[in-house]
């Protein structure tokens, strides 16, 4: 009777294990860390200072660099996605994406896990948002539109930068289907004229 070694993995999906199945760790520390910080001085820096000028200052640098390393750099190692908005001469502005390779592949727990983020984190503050609101804590109602906008600015852009890359590999996968096709016929055509079989066809025979 042979004995099995119980399975002690951990599952990818636990919080302890998630850096060590990354592929991009410190990209997804960043992602986690610049958010934590904004949240936990916003939430507690009251304790330990009653100088609000400081907070907000410090608050709005870091979610500054959060918005930055978000939309150029963790995007683009955790899902293999970048977008910006520049604006043309005439005043208006233009979108602007670029994606991965259809060949190259992503790591499906640092996906998981940005996806989440980014969806989470504006409806994190918009709850902070309503409960500063009828707090009547205007002035931190400040740093919390800021956080807001900052947040669905690289929501959106994100959720357009996927369905840009989702419509152009639709596109190469319908190109690469029709190519396919005019290979196999032309493939057949020429063997049938090599073998005589469509000269046949045509004779008066």
């Amino acid at each position: 009777m042979s004995y099995q070694q119980p399975d002690t993995a951990v599952s990818p999906t636990e919080p302890t294990n998630m850096f060590k199945v990354s592929s991009h760790p410190l990209a997804l520390l960043c992602l986690i860390l610049f958010k934590a910080c904004a949240l936990g001085l916003y939430l507690l820096g009251n304790f330990f200072t009653n100088n609000f000028i400081l907070i907000f200052v410090l608050c709005v640098l870091i979610l500054a660099i959060d918005f930055w390393m978000i939309k150029n750099i963790s995007g683009r190692l955790l899902v293999g996605l970048r977008w910006w908005n520049e604006v043309l001469e005439d005043g208006s502005n233009e979108w602007i994406f670029e994606s991965r390779d259809v060949n190259v592949p992503v790591n499906a727990s640092d996906s998981r896990i940005f996806w989440t983020v980014l969806y989470g984190t504006p409806a994190v503050w918009s709850l902070l948002a309503i409960v500063a609101f009828f707090s009547l804590r205007f002035q931190w109602l400040l740093i919390v539109i800021i956080a807001v906008v900052l947040a669905a600015a690289n929501l959106i852009g994100y959720q357009r930068c996927d369905k840009d890359q989702k419509r152009r590999w639709n596109q190469i996968s319908q190109g690469g289907d029709s190519s396919f096709v005019s290979g196999m016929v032309s493939g057949l055509m020429s063997n049938a004229v090599s073998s005589g079989i469509m000269g046949r066809f045509f004779s008066r025979g």
